[in-house]
């Protein structure tokens, strides 16, 4: 297996409303930035290039292609587009290198939800024939997860609030959060229910924005001079998309994922964990075992801002760039896709 190494990483703010800007727009100044932290002038000096975003977001078939334009679309470069979170854009760059096919990559992601009504739209990930056709948006599936760990015992409405009450404060120190602030997790079961037992802030945001990222082989990053944090391993497993058939208080597939990666070969200094729920954060922090030794969520997490598309690549840049600071010597990035956890993706990262 070849080392590979993360060098650049570079994120917007999370917007509720990114207004007239459109997706070039968004994408164009996280690309300046990461061309910027290795000295290369464009995607022409890498050897490939993959993008993550939805369709359905924008609501017109290929829709992704203008966001190639932030790219700059002659000469050609070598590039590639997954309809999902940029993570598994990072995941197929990462199997480009592995394969000698490149020897650096340029990954991006990005959404602009704010113009539709985003739970409403992630009910097409559903199974197409008995659940698709209900429109059981996102938020409700959710809910009936909490429901469920809450009457089995798992957790307490008063765990969930704490951990929004943890995801909010340290969202203090991020700028680019959407929202942040402090408030006890007492002040927070005072607020009313949304979707039962979901209150508002036990649900991510809906955010505009977009992410980069560069990898390349550590012979690489050492030509460009820069330092890196290593991708020690990586590994994504699905769900059937069948609710019932799961059992809804654990994350089976991130336990598998995690296992695959080497979560458990060292001690974990820092987790981002893509948890659009609060109740979810607690089943991953479980799923990866991660002990309370590890910080969860410096950045604040999604719930501090969710930029549907980039925000699981972001949640590997944040660890990434903890790590070439000086701030983490071992850290473990998640990245999901489908209802109520259905995918999900685990990176392990360490200093070299």
């Amino acid at each position: 297996m070849r080392d590979v190494a993360i060098v650049a990483f570079a994120q917007s703010d999370c917007q509720r409303d990114a207004g007239a800007q459109n997706e070039v727009e968004l994408i164009m100044p996280v690309l300046s930035e990461v061309f910027k932290q290795t000295g290369i002038e464009s995607a022409q000096d890498v050897d490939f290039t993959c993008s993550g975003s939805c369709d359905y977001q924008q609501g017109a078939a290929f829709a992704f292609v203008a966001g190639v334009d932030a790219l700059g679309a002659v000469p050609p470069i070598k590039e590639s587009h997954v309809e999902m979170d940029a993570a598994w854009a990072l995941y197929e760059g990462w199997l480009k290198i592995q394969m000698g096919h490149a020897d650096s990559a340029l990954l991006y992601g990005f959404g602009k939800s704010s113009p539709g009504e985003l739970p409403i739209v992630l009910s097409q990930q559903l199974d197409p024939y008995y659940l698709a056709p209900l429109w059981v948006d996102s938020i409700a599936f959710a809910a009936m997860q909490a429901r469920t760990m809450l009457d089995s015992g798992e957790i307490t409405e008063a765990d969930m609030a704490e951990v929004v009450a943890r995801s909010r404060k340290n969202a203090l120190s991020n700028s680019h959060a959407q929202l942040k602030g402090e408030q006890s997790a007492a002040e927070l079961l005072k607020e009313a229910s949304y979707v039962s037992p979901l209150r508002k802030h036990d649900c991510c945001p809906i955010s505009d924005g977009a992410c980069a990222m560069i990898i390349c082989t550590v012979e690489k990053a050492e030509e460009w001079g820069k330092p890196y944090a290593l991708i020690k391993g990586i590994d994504h497993r699905i769900e059937t998309h069948h609710i019932g058939s799961r059992d809804l208080c654990r994350s089976v597939s991130t336990e598998i994922a995690g296992e695959a990666a080497g979560v458990n070969k060292g001690d974990i200094d820092v987790a981002e964990l893509y948890a659009p729920f609060s109740h979810q954060e607690i089943i991953l922090k479980k799923a990866l075992g991660l002990g309370d030794s590890t910080v969860i969520n410096p950045s604040g997490g999604v719930l501090a801002g969710n930029v549907m598309m980039a925000s699981g690549l972001s949640r590997i840049g944040e660890v990434a760039m903890r790590i070439i600071r000086g701030e983490a010597k071992r850290g473990v990035a998640h990245a999901t896709s489908g209802p109520c956890l259905q995918q999900n993706l685990v990176t392990v990262l360490e200093a070299k």
